[in-house]
Protein backbone atom coordinates (compact mmCIF):
# COMPACT_ATOMS: atom_id res chain seq x y z
CA UNK A 1 0.00 0.00 0.00
CA UNK A 2 1.40 3.40 -0.97
CA UNK A 3 1.29 6.41 1.30
CA UNK A 4 -1.44 7.99 -0.87
CA UNK A 5 -3.59 4.87 -0.45
CA UNK A 6 -3.68 5.20 3.34
CA UNK A 7 -7.23 6.39 4.20
CA UNK A 8 -6.82 6.45 7.96
CA UNK A 9 -7.91 9.61 9.80
CA UNK A 10 -4.83 11.52 11.02
CA UNK A 11 -4.53 12.33 14.71
CA UNK A 12 -6.16 15.69 15.46
CA UNK A 13 -4.00 18.71 16.26
CA UNK A 14 -4.73 22.09 17.80
CA UNK A 15 -3.77 25.19 15.86
CA UNK A 16 -0.91 27.07 17.48
CA UNK A 17 0.53 24.04 19.32
CA UNK A 18 3.51 21.88 18.56
CA UNK A 19 3.27 18.62 16.64
CA UNK A 20 5.97 17.15 18.86
CA UNK A 21 4.67 14.04 20.57
CA UNK A 22 6.76 11.38 22.18
CA UNK A 23 6.48 7.83 23.43
CA UNK A 24 7.07 7.71 27.18
CA UNK A 25 7.00 4.74 29.49
CA UNK A 26 4.36 4.74 32.19
CA UNK A 27 7.09 4.28 34.83
CA UNK A 28 8.63 7.63 33.80
CA UNK A 29 5.47 9.69 34.24
CA UNK A 30 3.82 7.90 37.20
CA UNK A 31 4.78 6.36 40.51
CA UNK A 32 3.54 3.00 41.70
CA UNK A 33 1.48 3.00 44.91
CA UNK A 34 2.11 0.16 47.33
CA UNK A 35 0.94 1.78 50.57
CA UNK A 36 -1.20 -0.46 52.74
CA UNK A 37 -4.21 0.46 54.83
CA UNK A 38 -2.33 -0.50 58.02
CA UNK A 39 -3.93 2.15 60.22
CA UNK A 40 -7.40 1.59 58.78
CA UNK A 41 -7.45 5.10 57.34
CA UNK A 42 -10.35 3.90 55.16
CA UNK A 43 -13.00 1.22 55.51
CA UNK A 44 -14.45 1.87 52.04
CA UNK A 45 -13.86 -1.14 49.75
CA UNK A 46 -13.66 -0.10 46.09
CA UNK A 47 -14.26 -1.85 42.79
CA UNK A 48 -13.85 -0.70 39.20
CA UNK A 49 -16.98 -0.15 37.15
CA UNK A 50 -16.30 0.39 33.46
CA UNK A 51 -19.12 2.98 33.36
CA UNK A 52 -18.74 4.71 36.74
CA UNK A 53 -15.05 4.23 37.52
CA UNK A 54 -13.87 3.45 41.06
CA UNK A 55 -17.02 3.02 43.16
CA UNK A 56 -18.17 1.70 46.52
CA UNK A 57 -18.10 -2.09 46.25
CA UNK A 58 -20.97 -2.50 48.73
CA UNK A 59 -23.35 -0.38 46.66
CA UNK A 60 -22.23 -1.80 43.31
CA UNK A 61 -22.67 -5.46 44.30
CA UNK A 62 -25.23 -4.93 47.11
CA UNK A 63 -22.72 -6.66 49.38
CA UNK A 64 -19.08 -6.52 50.43
CA UNK A 65 -16.81 -8.85 48.45
CA UNK A 66 -13.66 -7.67 50.20
CA UNK A 67 -12.39 -9.29 53.40
CA UNK A 68 -13.54 -7.73 56.66
CA UNK A 69 -9.87 -7.25 57.55
CA UNK A 70 -8.82 -4.35 55.35
CA UNK A 71 -5.37 -3.62 56.83
CA UNK A 72 -3.50 -5.40 54.03
CA UNK A 73 -5.48 -3.75 51.22
CA UNK A 74 -4.01 -0.96 49.10
CA UNK A 75 -4.94 2.52 50.32
CA UNK A 76 -5.92 4.77 47.41
CA UNK A 77 -6.27 8.54 47.60
CA UNK A 78 -8.42 10.86 45.51
CA UNK A 79 -6.81 11.50 42.10
CA UNK A 80 -4.83 8.25 42.06
CA UNK A 81 -5.32 5.48 39.49
CA UNK A 82 -5.86 1.74 39.61
CA UNK A 83 -5.69 -0.99 36.97
CA UNK A 84 -8.12 -3.90 37.18
CA UNK A 85 -6.72 -6.85 35.21
CA UNK A 86 -10.13 -8.52 34.97
CA UNK A 87 -11.20 -8.65 31.34
CA UNK A 88 -14.60 -8.85 29.67
CA UNK A 89 -16.13 -8.74 26.19
CA UNK A 90 -16.33 -4.94 26.18
CA UNK A 91 -13.02 -4.48 28.03
CA UNK A 92 -10.69 -7.17 26.65
CA UNK A 93 -7.64 -5.69 28.39
CA UNK A 94 -9.20 -4.64 31.68
CA UNK A 95 -9.90 -1.09 32.86
CA UNK A 96 -7.82 1.76 34.29
CA UNK A 97 -9.73 4.35 36.32
CA UNK A 98 -9.02 7.34 38.57
CA UNK A 99 -10.50 7.73 42.05
CA UNK A 100 -12.78 10.76 41.67
CA UNK A 101 -15.77 10.21 43.96
CA UNK A 102 -14.15 9.61 47.37
CA UNK A 103 -11.30 11.04 49.43
CA UNK A 104 -9.95 7.58 50.31
CA UNK A 105 -10.71 3.94 49.52
CA UNK A 106 -9.13 0.50 49.65
CA UNK A 107 -8.43 -2.01 46.91
CA UNK A 108 -7.34 -5.62 46.63
CA UNK A 109 -3.63 -6.09 45.96
CA UNK A 110 -4.66 -7.74 42.68
CA UNK A 111 -5.05 -4.17 41.39
CA UNK A 112 -2.03 -2.14 40.24
CA UNK A 113 -2.21 1.37 41.69
CA UNK A 114 -0.25 4.47 40.64
CA UNK A 115 -0.29 8.27 40.62
CA UNK A 116 0.81 10.77 37.93
CA UNK A 117 4.01 12.72 38.61
CA UNK A 118 5.00 14.36 35.31
CA UNK A 119 1.89 14.41 33.17
CA UNK A 120 -1.44 16.20 33.24
CA UNK A 121 -3.69 13.94 35.33
CA UNK A 122 -6.81 14.73 33.29
CA UNK A 123 -4.98 13.87 30.06
CA UNK A 124 -3.94 10.55 31.58
CA UNK A 125 -7.52 9.77 32.60
CA UNK A 126 -8.84 10.49 29.11
CA UNK A 127 -6.01 8.48 27.53
CA UNK A 128 -7.02 5.41 29.52
CA UNK A 129 -10.65 5.93 28.46
CA UNK A 130 -9.49 5.35 24.88
CA UNK A 131 -8.24 2.04 23.46
CA UNK A 132 -4.81 3.39 22.51
CA UNK A 133 -3.10 1.52 25.36
CA UNK A 134 -4.59 -1.87 24.44
CA UNK A 135 -1.82 -2.84 22.03
CA UNK A 136 0.77 -2.29 24.77
CA UNK A 137 -1.07 -4.68 27.10
CA UNK A 138 -1.50 -7.12 24.21
CA UNK A 139 2.28 -7.30 23.76
CA UNK A 140 2.74 -8.27 27.39
CA UNK A 141 -0.28 -10.48 28.16
CA UNK A 142 -0.86 -13.22 25.61
CA UNK A 143 -4.11 -15.16 25.29
CA UNK A 144 -2.51 -18.30 26.68
CA UNK A 145 -1.47 -16.49 29.85
CA UNK A 146 -5.03 -15.68 30.92
CA UNK A 147 -6.53 -17.52 33.85
CA UNK A 148 -9.52 -17.11 36.16
CA UNK A 149 -10.70 -14.04 34.24
CA UNK A 150 -7.48 -12.08 34.91
CA UNK A 151 -4.77 -10.96 32.53
CA UNK A 152 -1.41 -12.33 33.54
CA UNK A 153 0.66 -9.16 33.44
CA UNK A 154 3.19 -8.27 36.11
CA UNK A 155 3.51 -4.78 37.61
CA UNK A 156 6.98 -4.53 36.06
CA UNK A 157 5.57 -5.22 32.58
CA UNK A 158 2.63 -2.91 33.21
CA UNK A 159 4.88 0.06 33.96
CA UNK A 160 6.80 -0.65 30.74
CA UNK A 161 3.74 0.47 28.74
CA UNK A 162 4.52 3.16 26.16
CA UNK A 163 2.09 6.11 25.99
CA UNK A 164 1.77 8.81 23.30
CA UNK A 165 2.09 12.21 24.96
CA UNK A 166 2.35 15.78 23.58
CA UNK A 167 5.46 17.53 24.86
CA UNK A 168 3.43 20.69 25.33
CA UNK A 169 1.63 20.55 28.73
CA UNK A 170 -0.89 23.12 27.51
CA UNK A 171 -1.82 20.80 24.65
CA UNK A 172 -2.33 17.99 27.16
CA UNK A 173 -4.66 20.26 29.13
CA UNK A 174 -6.61 21.36 26.04
CA UNK A 175 -7.15 17.78 24.86
CA UNK A 176 -8.40 16.70 28.27
CA UNK A 177 -10.54 19.84 28.60
CA UNK A 178 -12.36 19.16 25.31
CA UNK A 179 -12.98 15.52 26.21
CA UNK A 180 -14.15 16.37 29.72
CA UNK A 181 -16.58 18.99 28.44
CA UNK A 182 -17.95 16.40 26.03
CA UNK A 183 -18.30 13.92 28.91
CA UNK A 184 -20.22 16.56 30.86
CA UNK A 185 -22.59 17.07 27.90
CA UNK A 186 -23.17 13.32 27.74
CA UNK A 187 -23.86 13.15 31.50
CA UNK A 188 -26.31 16.06 31.32
CA UNK A 189 -28.08 14.53 28.32
CA UNK A 190 -28.33 11.16 30.11
CA UNK A 191 -29.80 12.96 33.13
CA UNK A 192 -32.30 14.78 30.91
CA UNK A 193 -33.44 11.51 29.28
CA UNK A 194 -33.76 9.88 32.70
CA UNK A 195 -35.92 12.76 34.00
CA UNK A 196 -38.17 12.65 30.91
CA UNK A 197 -38.63 8.91 31.47
CA UNK A 198 -39.50 9.61 35.10
CA UNK A 199 -42.05 12.22 34.00
CA UNK A 200 -43.55 9.75 31.51
CA UNK A 201 -43.94 7.06 34.18
CA UNK A 202 -45.54 9.55 36.59
CA UNK A 203 -48.01 10.66 33.93
CA UNK A 204 -48.78 7.04 33.02
CA UNK A 205 -49.66 6.39 36.66
CA UNK A 206 -51.79 9.53 36.84
CA UNK A 207 -53.71 9.25 33.57
CA UNK A 208 -53.79 5.49 33.02
CA UNK A 209 -54.23 4.06 36.51
CA UNK A 210 -56.31 6.70 38.29
CA UNK A 211 -60.00 5.86 38.85
CA UNK A 212 -62.52 8.66 38.33
CA UNK A 213 -66.09 9.24 37.21
CA UNK A 214 -64.74 9.45 33.65
CA UNK A 215 -63.24 5.97 33.78
CA UNK A 216 -64.40 2.39 34.12
CA UNK A 217 -62.83 -0.93 35.02
CA UNK A 218 -62.74 -3.40 32.14
CA UNK A 219 -60.95 -6.61 31.26
CA UNK A 220 -58.66 -6.64 28.27
CA UNK A 221 -61.09 -9.02 26.54
CA UNK A 222 -63.78 -6.30 26.76
CA UNK A 223 -61.73 -4.02 24.51
CA UNK A 224 -59.55 -6.34 22.39
CA UNK A 225 -58.42 -9.90 21.95
CA UNK A 226 -55.06 -11.52 21.27
CA UNK A 227 -54.44 -13.32 18.01
CA UNK A 228 -51.83 -16.06 18.06
CA UNK A 229 -49.10 -16.29 15.43
CA UNK A 230 -48.55 -18.74 12.59
CA UNK A 231 -46.28 -21.77 13.05
CA UNK A 232 -43.96 -21.37 10.10
CA UNK A 233 -41.94 -24.48 9.24
CA UNK A 234 -38.16 -24.16 9.12
CA UNK A 235 -38.28 -25.19 5.45
CA UNK A 236 -40.38 -22.08 4.64
CA UNK A 237 -37.69 -19.60 5.70
CA UNK A 238 -35.58 -18.02 2.96
CA UNK A 239 -32.97 -15.28 2.62
CA UNK A 240 -35.44 -12.73 1.25
CA UNK A 241 -39.16 -12.10 1.02
CA UNK A 242 -41.56 -11.01 3.77
CA UNK A 243 -39.87 -10.48 7.18
CA UNK A 244 -41.25 -12.58 10.04
CA UNK A 245 -41.40 -11.21 13.60
CA UNK A 246 -40.25 -13.91 16.01
CA UNK A 247 -39.96 -13.77 19.80
CA UNK A 248 -36.24 -13.07 19.40
CA UNK A 249 -37.09 -9.87 17.48
CA UNK A 250 -38.87 -8.38 20.52
CA UNK A 251 -36.04 -6.91 22.58
CA UNK A 252 -35.76 -6.33 26.32
CA UNK A 253 -36.25 -2.59 25.77
CA UNK A 254 -39.59 -3.12 24.00
CA UNK A 255 -38.37 -2.54 20.44
CA UNK A 256 -38.68 -4.79 17.39
CA UNK A 257 -35.18 -5.40 16.07
CA UNK A 258 -33.53 -7.53 13.37
CA UNK A 259 -32.06 -9.67 12.03
CA UNK A 260 -35.21 -11.21 10.59
CA UNK A 261 -36.12 -14.47 8.95
CA UNK A 262 -38.06 -14.28 5.69
CA UNK A 263 -40.74 -16.28 3.88
CA UNK A 264 -41.88 -16.07 0.26
CA UNK A 265 -45.62 -16.57 0.73
CA UNK A 266 -47.81 -13.87 2.26
CA UNK A 267 -50.04 -15.18 5.05
CA UNK A 268 -52.65 -12.41 4.96
CA UNK A 269 -54.32 -13.54 8.21
CA UNK A 270 -51.02 -13.02 10.04
CA UNK A 271 -49.98 -9.77 8.44
CA UNK A 272 -48.71 -6.93 10.66
CA UNK A 273 -48.47 -3.26 9.72
CA UNK A 274 -46.83 -0.18 11.18
CA UNK A 275 -47.95 0.65 14.78
CA UNK A 276 -49.49 -2.79 15.35
CA UNK A 277 -48.94 -3.95 18.94
CA UNK A 278 -47.35 -7.33 19.64
CA UNK A 279 -46.56 -9.37 22.75
CA UNK A 280 -43.75 -11.88 23.42
CA UNK A 281 -45.58 -14.89 24.86
CA UNK A 282 -42.59 -17.07 25.80
CA UNK A 283 -38.82 -17.01 26.17
CA UNK A 284 -36.51 -14.51 27.85
CA UNK A 285 -38.64 -11.51 26.79
CA UNK A 286 -42.00 -12.99 27.89
CA UNK A 287 -44.51 -10.19 28.50
CA UNK A 288 -42.61 -7.56 26.52
CA UNK A 289 -44.84 -5.23 24.49
CA UNK A 290 -43.63 -3.66 21.24
CA UNK A 291 -45.00 -1.74 18.29
CA UNK A 292 -44.14 -2.42 14.66
CA UNK A 293 -42.05 0.61 13.76
CA UNK A 294 -41.64 0.24 9.99
CA UNK A 295 -43.86 0.48 6.92
CA UNK A 296 -42.73 -2.97 5.75
CA UNK A 297 -45.24 -5.81 5.70
CA UNK A 298 -44.34 -8.16 8.55
CA UNK A 299 -45.72 -11.60 9.32
CA UNK A 300 -46.46 -12.87 12.82
CA UNK A 301 -44.68 -16.00 14.01
CA UNK A 302 -45.98 -18.42 16.67
CA UNK A 303 -45.78 -17.29 20.33
CA UNK A 304 -45.93 -13.68 19.17
CA UNK A 305 -49.35 -12.31 20.16
CA UNK A 306 -51.06 -9.52 18.24
CA UNK A 307 -53.55 -7.18 19.94
CA UNK A 308 -56.41 -6.89 17.49
CA UNK A 309 -57.50 -3.35 16.62
CA UNK A 310 -61.31 -3.68 16.76
CA UNK A 311 -61.94 0.07 17.29
CA UNK A 312 -63.53 -0.42 20.72
CA UNK A 313 -60.71 1.70 22.12
CA UNK A 314 -58.21 4.21 20.75
CA UNK A 315 -55.42 1.88 19.59
CA UNK A 316 -52.59 4.20 20.66
CA UNK A 317 -54.23 4.54 24.07
CA UNK A 318 -54.30 0.73 24.28
CA UNK A 319 -50.52 0.68 23.76
CA UNK A 320 -49.96 2.96 26.76
CA UNK A 321 -52.27 0.79 28.87
CA UNK A 322 -50.12 -2.21 27.97
CA UNK A 323 -46.83 -0.59 28.97
CA UNK A 324 -48.27 0.78 32.24
CA UNK A 325 -47.71 -0.60 35.73
CA UNK A 326 -51.28 -1.98 35.62
CA UNK A 327 -50.15 -4.48 32.99
CA UNK A 328 -46.76 -5.25 34.58
CA UNK A 329 -48.19 -6.01 38.02
CA UNK A 330 -50.79 -8.41 36.62
CA UNK A 331 -48.20 -10.06 34.38
CA UNK A 332 -45.93 -10.80 37.36
CA UNK A 333 -48.78 -12.63 39.09
CA UNK A 334 -49.48 -15.05 36.23
CA UNK A 335 -46.03 -15.44 34.66
CA UNK A 336 -45.20 -19.13 34.43
CA UNK A 337 -41.50 -19.47 35.10
CA UNK A 338 -39.22 -22.40 34.46
CA UNK A 339 -36.95 -23.56 31.68
CA UNK A 340 -39.17 -21.67 29.22
CA UNK A 341 -41.21 -18.79 30.76
CA UNK A 342 -44.53 -18.27 28.99
CA UNK A 343 -47.99 -16.70 29.20
CA UNK A 344 -51.31 -17.64 27.61
CA UNK A 345 -53.65 -15.39 25.64
CA UNK A 346 -56.59 -16.38 27.84
CA UNK A 347 -54.76 -15.26 30.99
CA UNK A 348 -53.69 -11.95 29.45
CA UNK A 349 -57.24 -11.23 28.30
CA UNK A 350 -58.43 -11.45 31.92
CA UNK A 351 -56.25 -8.49 32.95
CA UNK A 352 -58.27 -5.56 34.33
CA UNK A 353 -57.63 -1.91 33.50
CA UNK A 354 -58.98 1.47 34.52
CA UNK A 355 -60.01 2.93 31.17
CA UNK A 356 -61.25 6.37 30.16
CA UNK A 357 -64.78 6.06 28.78
CA UNK A 358 -64.45 8.73 26.09
CA UNK A 359 -62.45 7.78 22.98
CA UNK A 360 -61.83 11.50 22.45
CA UNK A 361 -60.13 11.70 25.86
CA UNK A 362 -58.25 8.49 25.13
CA UNK A 363 -56.95 10.06 21.93
CA UNK A 364 -55.82 13.22 23.75
CA UNK A 365 -53.91 11.17 26.34
CA UNK A 366 -52.26 8.99 23.71
CA UNK A 367 -51.27 12.12 21.73
CA UNK A 368 -49.61 13.54 24.85
CA UNK A 369 -47.57 10.36 25.33
CA UNK A 370 -46.67 10.24 21.64
CA UNK A 371 -45.16 13.72 22.01
CA UNK A 372 -43.23 12.59 25.08
CA UNK A 373 -41.97 9.53 23.17
CA UNK A 374 -40.86 11.80 20.34
CA UNK A 375 -38.89 13.98 22.77
CA UNK A 376 -37.40 10.85 24.36
CA UNK A 377 -36.32 9.46 21.00
CA UNK A 378 -34.73 12.78 20.03
CA UNK A 379 -32.98 12.93 23.41
CA UNK A 380 -31.65 9.39 23.07
CA UNK A 381 -30.45 10.10 19.53
CA UNK A 382 -28.61 13.21 20.72
CA UNK A 383 -27.03 11.23 23.56
CA UNK A 384 -25.84 8.49 21.19
CA UNK A 385 -24.45 11.11 18.79
CA UNK A 386 -22.46 12.74 21.60
CA UNK A 387 -21.11 9.34 22.65
CA UNK A 388 -20.07 8.61 19.04
CA UNK A 389 -18.33 11.99 18.81
CA UNK A 390 -16.39 11.28 21.99
CA UNK A 391 -15.43 7.80 20.81
CA UNK A 392 -14.17 9.30 17.55
CA UNK A 393 -12.12 11.92 19.38
CA UNK A 394 -10.70 9.35 21.81
CA UNK A 395 -9.42 7.37 18.86
CA UNK A 396 -8.08 10.34 16.93
CA UNK A 397 -6.75 12.86 19.47
CA UNK A 398 -3.95 10.54 20.48
CA UNK A 399 -1.23 9.31 18.14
Amino acid sequence: MTKSDDKRVPALRFKGFTDEWEQRKLENITKRISRKNLNLDSTLPLTISAQYGLVDQRKFFDKQIASKKLENYLLLKNGEFAYNKSYSKDYPFGAIKRLNNYKLGVLSTLYIAFKPVSINTDYLEEYFDSTKWYKEIYKRATEGARNHGLLNISPQDFFELNLSIPNNRIEQERISEILKLLSLLITLQQRKVKLINKLKNALLTHFISKTSSQSASKTLKDITNIRGGYAFKSSEFTKSGFPVIKIANISQNGEIEGPYSYVLSLKSDYQLAKNDIVLAMSGATTGKIARVNSNNIYLQNQRVGYFVNNHKIDYNYLYYLLISDQFKRQLERILISGAQPNVSASDIEKFKFVILKSKKQQSKISTLFKHIDYVLKAGNNKMHTLIQIKQFLLQNMFI
